[in-house]
This record gives C-alpha cells, sequence and structure tokens, in this order.
C-alpha cells in the first residue's frame, strides 16, 4: 500500500507540473489584439465637366470684306472680333455658324447674294478659340461645288476644329465627327433646310446634309451619334428669317431630335434670336441670329451669346447653368468699322433701352435660362 501510495503522490505530483507548464505557456502566449478590419472604402465619383459657348452667324457682307481689306490682298479680321474672343476663351467649346462658305480666291470674293469669304476669316476665328463650327446652310453652294471643295479642303486642313455638314463623299456623309473634351465625347452634327435652290451634280447628294425628305436620315445619325457619344450637339438651319419665335416645324423637330438623343440644339438662319428652351432636360437654342452681318434692320443686328455646362458623373450626362445673353453688329453709318460687340461693353441709356428690348426674347418659353454669362 505504502510503495501504491508513493507511485500515486508522485503521478499526481507529474500531472499538477505539467498542467502548471501548459498554463505557463499560455500565459507567456498572450494573444495579440486582432488587428481592426479596414472599412471599405466608398469609390469616389468621376467627375467630367465641359462648358459649351455658342454664337451665330458668320453672314460676310461685301462690306464688311472691303472694310477689312488691307489693300496688299490681304485682310484684318482681327479688329472685328476683339471684344468676342476673350469672353468665348473662358470655355472648352466654342462654337459658330460659317454661314458665308469661305470658296477660295479664285472664285472672287463677294457678299449678298451669293456669298465668298476670304480664308483668312476662318484662319481667325480658329485663332480666336473656335473650334467647332458647321457648315449646312443655305448659302453652303453659292460658290457651286468648286467652292464647295475649297471650302471642305480648308476645314479638313484646320488642327483641333471639329466641322460637319458638308461632305466629299457619301461615307463622309454617313461618318460621325466626334470629339473628346475633359473625358468627355461629343458627336456634332450639321443639316439644313436647303440651299436657296442650288443643287450638287447628279450623284453627289451627299454633299450637304440637307433634311427635308431626309427627315429619317438626320434622326437616324443622331441616334447612331448618341449610341457614339457622350453627348450630341445639332446645328440646325431652320425656320423663317426674320422671325423672333420659331416656326412649328422648328418645335417639332426639336421634340423629334431631342427623342433621338439629341442633347443641344443650336439654331441658325432667322438672322434674329429666338428663345431658348428646355425640352425634356435637354436645351435647345431656337436661333442664335447673327455673330456679324451688314444687316440694317434693328433685330438683325441684335446676336446671341449662348452657354451651357456639360456634366458626366459615373458615366451618367447631365446638362445645367444655361445662360444667354446679347450682343450687337456695331459699323458706323458709312459701313465702315463693323464689330462684334457684347452689349456688356456698351454705354449708354440707348443701348440700355435696345437691351432691353430684346433680351425677354431669351427666356420667352422658359424662364429657367438665366439672362447673363458668367465673368
Amino acid at each position: 500500500r505504502t510503495i501504491s501510495k508513493v507511485l500515486s503522490i508522485i503521478s499526481l505530483t507529474l500531472t499538477i507540473t505539467a498542467c502548471g507548464q501548459k498554463n505557463e505557456g499560455s500565459v507567456i502566449q498572450t494573444a495579440q489584439p486582432a488587428k481592426p478590419v479596414p472599412a471599405l472604402e466608398t469609390p469616389q465619383s468621376e467627375i467630367h465637366t465641359v462648358r459649351l459657348f455658342m454664337v451665330g452667324d458668320a453672314l460676310i457682307h461685301g462690306a464688311i470684306i472691303r472694310d477689312v481689306d488691307q489693300g496688299d490682298g490681304t485682310y484684318n479680321w482681327a479688329p472685328v472680333f476683339e471684344d468676342l474672343f476673350p469672353i468665348a476663351q473662358q470655355y472648352d467649346l466654342r462654337y459658330y455658324n460659317q454661314e458665308s462658305i469661305l470658296g477660295g480666291a479664285q472664285l472672287g470674293y463677294s457678299g449678298y447674294p451669293r456669298f465668298n469669304a476670304p480664308d483668312s476669316l476662318g484662319d481667325t476665328l480658329v485663332a480666336g478659340g473656335f473650334n467647332l463650327v458647321s457648315l449646312a446652310n443655305n448659302h453652303a453652294l453659292d460658290m457651286n461645288m468648286e467652292g464647295l471643295h475649297h471650302s471642305n479642303q480648308y476645314w479638313a486642313m484646320q488642327r483641333g476644329v471639329t466641322v460637319a455638314g458638308t461632305n466629299e463623299s457619301q461615307e463622309a456623309r454617313n461618318a460621325i465627327a466626334i470629339r473628346e473634351e475633359n473625358g468627355i465625347k461629343f458627336a456634332f452634327l450639321s443639316w439644313t433646310y436647303g440651299t436657296n435652290g442650288l443643287f450638287p451634280p447628279q450623284g453627289e447628294e451627299y454633299a450637304v446634309n440637307v433634311y427635308p425628305g431626309h427627315e429619317e436620315e438626320m434622326l437616324d445619325q443622331v441616334r447612331r451619334a448618341n449610341q457614339e457619344a457622350d453627348v450630341v450637339l445639332v446645328a440646325m438651319h431652320w425656320g423663317v428669317e426674320y422671325q423672333l419665335e420659331p416656326n412649328q416645324e422648328q418645335k417639332d423637330l426639336a421634340k423629334q431630335l431631342i427623342e433621338a438623343g439629341a442633347d443641344v440644339i443650336i439654331g441658325a438662319h432667322p438672322h434674329v434670336i429666338q428663345p431658348v428652351q428646355w425640352i425634356d432636360d435637354r436645351i435647345c437654342f431656337y436661333s442664335l441670329g447673327n455673330m456679324i452681318s451688314a444687316q440694317i434692320d434693328e433685330p438683325d443686328r441684335i446676336g446671341m451669346m449662348g452657354t451651357i455646362t456639360i456634366t458626366k458623373q459615373d458615366g451618367k450626362i447631365s446638362l445645367s447653368d444655361a445662360r444667354a445673353d446679347l450682343m450687337y453688329d456695331a459699323y458706323t453709318p458709312n459701313f465702315r468699322n463693323f464689330k462684334a460687340v457684347p452689349f456688356s461693353k456698351l454705354e449708354g441709356e440707348q443701348w440700355q433701352a435696345l437691351y432691353d428690348k430684346y433680351k425677354g426674347y431669351i427666356t420667352l418659353y422658359d424662364q429657367n435660362v438665366t439672362i447673363g454669362l458668367e465673368p
């Protein structure tokens, strides 16, 4: 029994010792606190913004050509636009309508009724920052196909400038002009109601984008553009000359274009301003009037500058901050010193009265358009 007790004591002692060692190890190897699980970061929204600036027709009458003629084969256009360029250059995209074709010196420069302006006009406007130019208008064939070819060749050489509306082939007509600006892809289209009874030769009907009889082709181009780009800009030469409100055709076409995928419609041809209107969160500038011309009647000398902000956030496009303001085609009584002048640079009660008379047309259809551009 004694031996049995001794063996039991020894066994118990070994067991206690082993347990003590095991516990001691547990104390030494104290568990480290668990590493904190990093919080999931919220993805930052990717935001891209482009601001678009628009003015109307470069309608170059003979009086303007004579005014800028330096007598040595050169033409000084800079004074005509010196008040406009600093405003335009604040924006990313800058649009105008080239109403008078740049048909080449070999055809002779001319004004109304069949216009042909010097290439140097385009040089000056491009150097001043304009990079979106509409070419489809009723004067596109004033210098026949020879002038149209020269115009197309001229604009093809202007790097950084996107044009639309006249074509050298059916393939060119079918193609969609695309440019990317600040991470947003823009499609630019241009169509006209006609070409003053002038027509391209048989087989070259593709030369000018004329929409009557081709409405479905135009709308299909808008649909395709909507698939290829984030934003679709459509320049429309439409409406009735010298009417301060759009006609029913303009209103109907505007809705059809927006339903097809147009985001911004930029109107020309009336040579006077017409209202700006939001349509289903997209926007239509029915007519910007003239940027520069030698027209005489009061309404014809009032032009519009329009702006819109385009934002792309998480792949979605939104338009905001639609603004517009007025400009004036200034020249002396003897048709000299032509200049496109924003009303903000015209001082005096007579100018304020004229401004007040026409500014209401901007918001005639829609009060959600701000009169006045950003400083």
